[in-house]
């Protein structure tokens, strides 16, 4: 039979822009191939029956690499820790194809670990099995808490030892298949004024907007609404983790993708308790990318992305468009917040002060982030708008939160929020809280939990127990 994978129309889009954009490559040949996670829930997207895909399907597609040419390392720079980094572009990957999905959307196939290029800059262009299986979870959590994320398509283990500094050595190696937007980076443009070629970034812009912005595509003033547009994304993206509690640990604008998508997850964390400082990269020594900056490092990659675009796009147009960055973040964030806790068209002003004092209360009393959000979901009753005394009747934390003040001034204001809704809303409260509340969450102890059965024993019902958990933690 036929490998539906190679059977899929892949689309040039990226391809025809020509080779000052990318290198064309060859895929690393693997001792072993062994599947260890296909993403069935990507596939109808692609117009595919998982029933019809088989597992060789997948190995022979994303593992061997048969069929498909040519494979392009794309090009990029980017700003890593604020220090301009000229020596970048796909080290270990590559665009394996693009494909249009039923929905209309195109897609990119990206690889991970598959082996080195021309900008590998000496390494092997391996990627752990570790790094493969943090990777997928981070995307499937990251989705079903309704972030804008890529997804994994496919893990393979490819049977080599690796050496790395931060695992214990040697450790198993993998290659990783991501499906997203486009892996065009902020970066990508970068590296073109770099090399003082305006006239490759007047032709990549015009490719990103046809491409991924199509709604724009006959607008006089296309270049300026899409940077404005991608200021929008790129704020609601940067809400989205911060409702979520997700610290994606390294914002290089090699990171940043020009479609406003999370992607590439490396030392990742989702917070525990509620602290602004927390960073998730052992090596980010000054606290650059902790929990709290995200949104200004977000705008601050934009800013840097003007420096390319003012190529292309006027000054005025693109000071323009960054100004309404912290409206649109705060819009989202505070919606995305009032769904957490229940609430749908509270008014400006009483979100505010809700919100203001849900965060004053997780800081104060430092009870788990996601433990909060849990026990609001498995607690709420429509007793608590008449019954104050109600609202968290059972213990949310070992402390006697009763007596803390915090506490009793977020209790008067949820109150007095669910009162300011008919009492026939209770219900679409009650739905809310389980849709936006996952039942599970996994922080880094739930990764490390499942990680040990599979170095000590190869065992991966653990690992795949735990995505079964994730993919059915909302309603």
């Amino acid at each position: 039979m036929t490998n539906p994978f190679l059977s899929l129309i892949y689309e040039p889009a990226f391809e025809t822009l020509g080779d000052d954009y990318s290198d064309p490559v060859l895929a690393a040949e693997f001792p072993q191939h062994t599947l260890r996670f296909r993403n069935d829930r990507l596939l109808p997207t692609l117009g595919l029956d998982p029933a019809l895909v088989s597992d060789a399907d997948f190995i022979q597609a994303f593992g061997k690499f048969s069929g498909r040419v040519p494979l392009l390392a794309m090009g990029y720079h980017g700003y890593q820790f604020g220090e301009y980094n000229p020596a970048l572009g796909d080290g270990r990957g590559f665009l394996y194809g693009q494909v249009r999905g039923v929905d209309g959307e195109l897609y990119d196939f990206g690889t991970k670990g598959s082996g080195p290029t021309p900008y590998s800059r000496g390494g092997d262009g391996r990627l752990t099995l570790k790094g493969g299986v943090r990777e997928v979870l981070a995307a499937e959590m990251l989705a079903v808490l309704g972030v804008r994320t890529s997804r994994c398509l496919s893990l393979i283990e490819t049977g080599e030892g690796l050496w790395r500094g931060d695992e214990p050595s040697p450790t198993r190696s993998s290659v990783m298949v991501r499906m997203q937007r486009s892996h065009i980076r902020f970066g990508t443009f970068e590296r073109l004024h770099y090399l003082k070629r305006p006239d490759l970034t007047r032709l990549l812009l015009d490719h990103t907007i046809d491409t991924y912005y199509p709604h724009l595509a006959t607008d006089r003033d296309r270049d300026a609404r899409f940077y404005a547009e991608l200021v929008q994304r790129v704020a609601e993206l940067a809400a989205q983790w911060m409702s979520v509690g997700f610290c994606h640990a390294v914002l290089n604008t090699d990171n940043m993708s020009i479609t406003g998508e999370s992607f590439d997850y490396g030392p990742y964390a989702l917070i525990d308790r509620y602290d602004p400082q927390f960073t998730a990269a052992y090596f980010d020594y000054a606290g650059r990318y902790c929990y709290a900056n995200q949104p200004a490092i977000c705008y601050e990659n934009l800013a840097r992305l003007q420096i390319p675009l003012s190529a292309v796009i006027s000054g005025a147009e693109l000071t323009a468009g960054l100004e309404r960055f912290e409206a649109h973040y705060l819009a989202t964030y505070r919606q995305r917040m009032m769904h957490r806790l229940g609430f749908d068209t509270l008014n400006a002003t009483q979100a505010e002060e809700l919100l203001k004092l849900t965060i004053q209360f997780l800081q104060s009393t430092q009870i788990g982030y996601h433990d909060f959000f849990l026990a609001l979901r498995q607690q709420f009753a429509a007793s608590w708008r008449t019954d104050i005394d109600k609202i968290f009747v059972e213990s949310i934390s070992p402390k006697a939160i009763a007596l803390e003040s915090s506490f009793k001034l977020w209790r008067q204001a949820y109150h007095t929020a669910l009162n300011s809704c008919p009492e026939a809303e209770m219900a679409s409260v009650a739905k809310r809280l389980s849709h936006h509340n996952p039942n599970i969450v996994i922080l880094r102890p739930e990764i490390e939990a499942i990680w040990e059965p599979i170095t000590v024993e190869n065992n991966w019902e653990p690992f795949y127990a735990l995505l079964q958990q994730i993919w059915g933690s909302v309603v």
